[in-house]
């Protein structure tokens, strides 16, 4: 298979919606070719069994019926799948706790589904977000993305298409990390051709340094890159460390992972195939590590320092977040699913710093000079 070509790490997220489900902007070193045609795998039409997931979808049953073989309707029912297999694996883990189900739509186009669970015995906040969201793109957000590389004709309004599954999960014991993934397709359509890109990922915040677990979580994600080429994973290993800085503290947020975006090559079908393959990586390398953890004793010391490490992750998520930022300053944005990435409960405490030689210290050893893991 063709490598897909990796674009600049300097990519602008937006958000319509939730969280930071969906698009991206991004510096680009190379000028876009225009995909008139993408090339598809032919699908059946077939019916599919919409009951089983979460809620119905956001378009309308017949349409992503009639169209198999369009990526829209491809990725739509793909985040639906993965946002049920999630939701199914975490209330497994819990007794009496399920997730509630919120599906909204947007005044401007399309709509979403968020699901949250909260004060679980497991949990303490878990959201699992899809949005399928469409529209005019403002001119001046074209004009953004023509200056980063894009053929697009920003002297006027472009419809375009936004998909994607997002999800940050809050564990109540200090000792199984934070996790957090995000998987995307945009697309903008110009005189009947189409402009179309993935990103994505998946990283780690834990609040105690398991090296085994952290070596587990990224060789997943490793398996999963490597299936399709093997220079994924180290590019993409980076782009995650350098995104997720929390740059005023000189720290990161968490152990990384990866994060690629405005991925367009080699073909649709090749992309779309990594996409899934990450998402689908999102439960083999968090279970094992929730499963290990879940019935660990802690006590005040570790539940104070987890809360100040939740400090943090809001630190990063409401200032140097993208999507975030993004999202709440969009009109008839979602606010309650883009603030669901926030933690429950959290603190920050003066001139704090952890004792030398102390398990604290060592993670935050790690934060300030990322690893090489597997």
């Amino acid at each position: 298979m063709s490598r897909m070509k990796l674009l600049t790490r300097h990519s602008r997220l937006m958000c319509v919606g939730i969280g930071t489900v969906i698009f991206g902007t991004g510096v680009l070193h190379r000028q876009r070719s225009v995909h008139v045609q993408a090339k598809t795998i032919a699908i059946p039409r077939k019916n599919v069994d919409f009951s089983k997931y979460m809620a119905r979808p956001v378009t309308a049953v017949e349409k992503l019926e009639g169209t198999p073989n369009d990526m829209k309707s491809r990725m739509e029912i793909f985040i639906m799948e993965i946002q049920k297999e999630i939701c199914d694996a975490l209330e497994d883990l819990e007794v009496d706790i399920k997730f509630k189900v919120d599906r909204w739509e947007r005044k401007t186009g399309g709509g979403g589904i968020t699901c949250i669970l909260e004060d679980g015995e497991v949990f303490e906040r878990a959201g699992v977000n899809i949005s399928v969201v469409h529209g005019t793109l403002p001119v001046k957000t074209a004009q953004q993305m023509r200056a980063r590389g894009r053929p697009l004709d920003a002297s006027k309004p472009l419809p375009f298409f936004a998909a994607g599954v997002s999800s940050v999960i809050h564990p109540r014991n200090p000792m199984i990390p934070t996790l957090h993934f995000n998987y995307r397709y945009f697309e903008v359509q110009e005189e009947g051709k189409s402009v179309w890109w993935f990103g994505g990922g998946t990283d780690l915040t834990p609040y105690y340094l398991d090296k085994e677990d952290v070596k587990h979580f990224h060789g997943t994600l490793k398996k999963a890159c490597d299936k399709h080429d093997p220079s994924y994973y180290g590019n993409f290993k980076k782009w995650c460390d350098d995104y997720f800085v929390v740059k005023h503290r000189g720290e990161r947020r968490g152990v990384g992972g990866i994060f690629f975006d405005d991925v367009d090559e080699p073909d649709q079908d090749s992309v779309f195939g990594f996409i899934k393959d990450c998402a689908k990586s999102v439960l083999p390398c968090y279970l094992p590590i929730i499963y290990k953890h879940k019935d660990e004793d802690y006590g005040f010391q570790e539940r104070e320092w987890q809360l100040l490490r939740r400090g943090r992750y809001v630190e990063f998520n409401l200032v140097y977040d993208r999507g975030t930022k993004f999202g709440l300053l969009t009109p008839n944005a979602r606010i309650e699913s883009i603030l669901m990435s926030l933690p429950k409960t959290a603190r920050w405490q003066y001139m704090h710093e952890p004792e030398p030689g102390s398990p604290e210290a060592e993670l935050m050893e790690v934060l300030k000079n990322p690893k090489d893991w597997v």
